[in-house]
């Protein structure tokens, strides 16, 4: 599909996977049209997981801003949302799920921070979106601010606590996504993407830029889905750890004259 040259050039990928089920067409569009409300320039490229791509729905389908990424069987969200990826050709990368919404200036507010603050990623807070459209604001653990390089990760404590920051809230450099892209698991695969907090610093603002819609046929509400949750966050959780750890201690020591420094006696290192 060709873009209008009417259109501005894209700043932002948004990556959707989806299998277009029935029960989430709607939800889907629904996704669109928050997008369509964005101020800034984006583009969206759906990875369709197995399915029919004659079901996108035709507000999709008619945008110019959207591509799709067909697969010829099930992948899983991870791997479809990996290949997506490859797709991006803009200088940053926000995830999103096919039966959720962003707020109206979810990605200028983001998109405003990181570049006057110059660092790699920018995220908010999200709300749960309920059937009767109320919503109820969630307050990630990580507090609002900027964060080092490594820092969000020491306020997940435990791979059974609170994840500290809302996956799909963050809006990052697309170089940083691919080197910390999905990990392949079954479930609870963006808990991965937040790996991307260790290899720059970034800002949390605290405003809601994202709702994650609540219905029965949400992933998490399904059966057996707390079977493996715990096995998804203790693997997502020793993967943040161990990237964190390994580029902490690949730093290059400060060097006085052509000697590494060593730390003074009691030191922490």
């Amino acid at each position: 599909m060709h873009r209008s040259s009417l259109l501005p050039t894209p700043l932002i990928t948004v990556i959707i996977a989806t299998r277009l089920r029935e029960d989430r067409l709607d939800y889907l569009t629904a996704m669109h049209a928050s997008l369509t409300r964005q101020t800034v320039a984006w583009e969206a490229v759906i990875a369709i997981d197995g399915a029919d791509p004659q079901r996108l729905p035709a507000p999709l389908a008619a945008d110019p801003r959207v591509r799709t990424l067909a697969l010829p069987r099930p992948v899983g969200a991870a791997c479809a949302r990996n290949l997506a990826l490859a797709q991006s050709r803009t200088t940053y990368v926000n995830w999103a799920d096919d039966d959720d919404e962003f707020t109206d200036d979810a990605m200028s507010v983001r998109l405003t921070a990181l570049e006057s603050a110059g660092v790699g990623w920018c995220a908010g807070w999200s709300q749960d979106l309920h059937p009767d459209g109320s919503t109820r604001l969630w307050e990630c653990p990580a507090p609002p601010g900027r964060h080092e390089a490594g820092d969000v990760w020491t306020y997940w404590k435990t791979p059974a606590d609170t994840i500290p920051i809302g996956p799909t809230t963050i809006l990052a450099r697309t170089d940083l996504v691919r080197a910390a892209p999905m990990g392949g698991l079954v479930q609870g695969e963006d808990y991965c993407a937040l790996a991307v907090t260790c290899l720059a610093p970034g800002i949390l603002l605290p405003v809601p830029v994202y709702r994650y819609r609540k219905h029965p046929g949400q992933l998490t509400a399904q059966p057996g889905y707390h079977q493996l949750e715990s096995a998804a966050r203790e693997h997502a959780w020793q993967y943040g750890r161990s990237l964190s750890s390994a580029l902490r201690n690949h730093q290059p020591k400060p060097t006085f004259g052509d000697r590494p420094m060593e730390p003074a006696a009691g030191a922490p290192v």
